[in-house]
């Protein structure tokens, strides 16, 4: 991610710090939607790539899972280490798009919630190699399926991400780095890109 890009997430950090009991309440929904499909109790850890303010990982540390919460930006970091403090979850600073301090196959699961549409697709790229670097089982992508809404359409324009051409391709990009990919719609306008490392 761009330096430009982290200056705009590390100013609105606090902004997502109000808003992490809805993420938690919208992720524990979630959770409870995809619990016939995936049975996360079954592995030992998970790392929720670009956690933000550790609303997601809040949510897993209840399942019993290890989790491991990753993002490049401090302030982010910093939000989540105070909501988190009464859980077992450890937070490192560190950007993704690079090689990070993880070895390989570390993880069970790998997870990234609205991440990826935001980034253009060179850098989905390196994400999606470096996920797939780092898990063993299984990467989810919780983020944007094709169902658009004029409100959505128009942060996404004012952030300058790759949101359009992400929502075409999500599929069809994820299937040239992983051995497969299978999509469940979450919610009206979200869907979990599971893909399998290779």
């Amino acid at each position: 991610m761009a330096k430009k890009e982290n200056g705009f997430f590390d100013f609105i950090a606090p902004i997502y710090g109000l808003l992490f009991n809805y993420q938690v309440q919208y992720y524990e929904k979630i959770l409870h939607r995809v619990k016939n499909e995936i049975d996360l109790t079954k592995y030992d850890n998970i790392i929720d790539v670009g956690c933000g303010t550790g609303a997601l990982c809040y949510i897993l540390s209840k399942t019993g899972l290890k989790v491991t919460g990753v993002d490049a930006v401090q302030r982010m970091i910093n939000i989540a280490e105070k909501k988190l403090q009464n859980k077992t979850v450890d937070l490192v600073r560190t950007n993704v798009l690079k090689k990070t301090p993880f070895e390989d196959k570390s993880f069970d699961l790998a997870i990234s919630s609205y991440v990826v549409h935001g980034l253009k697709k060179h850098e989905r790229k390196k994400i999606y190699a470096e996920m797939s670097r780092i898990t063993r089982r299984m990467v989810i992508y919780h983020d944007y399926n094709q169902n658009r809404a004029l409100h959505i359409n128009i942060a996404e324009w004012l952030e300058g991400g790759d949101y359009f051409n992400f929502i075409q391709n999500a599929q069809k990009e994820m299937a040239e780095s992983f051995k497969k990919v299978r999509v469940i719609n979450v919610d009206s306008r979200a869907a979990w890109y599971i893909c399998t490392p290779y």
